[in-house]
């Protein structure tokens, strides 16, 4: 596992028996419960996890959403950087046998959550049909959050145009993107997003429709969809 990459995504959602049906369907993922939460698995490879949302945001009428995590080798030094540069520490926990993880919102509200352990694996891969293969940064002003980034990852940044970022690690590996793009468009939050690759975009499009999930977006080669909350988004994406 390489420090300071997104490793992993999980899906917060207010009612998991009737989510998971989804994405078993979609993805052709099986589901294993555990204290609470369940983690999915195509065949023997752990891809992602989904848990309940806590009441408590469910009174406030959070959305449901995907989360991302980051890994790093200190949650305590990362959240203190955080801090800092002005980012909010939503939380912070130990987990017995698994690791110790933070969520943090960076300064416009975008939230993401940091590990540190091994037991959660690097879920992500470059050409795996049915995984998670991308993370991306969707917000409404990029040069807000650049350093906040940069001073808690040590990340550097290419611009794309005046829209489009690049992030890469230490080792100059291109990691993830920050797209700019206007709130008439994505609506007023500021959120990390996940990208599922597909052998097939077209066939699991029909699949995503048929439980009961809706197109927002189509972009050629990948597309945005909502699961069958009709809130939480991600991204399909077609791989050789």
């Amino acid at each position: 596992m390489i420090l300071n990459n997104p490793i992993f995504s999980d899906l917060s959602t207010y009612n998991p028996k009737e989510t998971i049906p989804f994405y078993e369907n979609v993805f052709g993922w099986t589901y294993y419960q555990s204290y609470g939460y369940y983690t999915a698995y195509l065949n023997s490879k752990e891809v992602s996890g989904l848990y309940e949302t806590p009441a408590k945001f469910k009174q406030m009428r959070m959305p449901h959403f995907w989360m991302t995590y980051i890994s790093v080798d200190n949650v305590d030094e990362t959240v203190s950087k955080a801090q800092k540069l002005g980012g909010i520490i939503e939380m912070t926990e130990s987990i017995d046998g698994f690791g110790k993880v933070a969520l943090i919102r960076d300064l416009q509200g975008a939230g993401f959550t940091i590990y540190e352990g091994n037991s959660l694996g690097d879920a992500r891969t470059q050409n795996t049909p049915n995984t998670l293969v991308w993370n991306e940064l969707h917000v409404s002003n990029i040069q807000n959050i650049v350093p906040f980034y940069q001073g808690i990852f040590n990340w550097s940044f290419e611009f794309i145009g005046e829209d489009t970022v690049q992030i890469y690690n230490q080792d100059q590996d291109h990691i993830a993107d920050i797209l700019e793009i206007p709130n008439e468009m994505k609506g007023k939050y500021e959120y990390w997003i996940s990208c599922f690759g597909v052998s097939n975009l077209e066939e699991t499009h029909k699949a995503i429709l048929e439980n009961g999930g809706s197109l927002i977006s189509d972009e050629g080669k990948r597309k945005l969809f909502t699961d069958n909350s009709g809130q939480a988004f991600f991204y399909v994406s077609s791989i050789d």
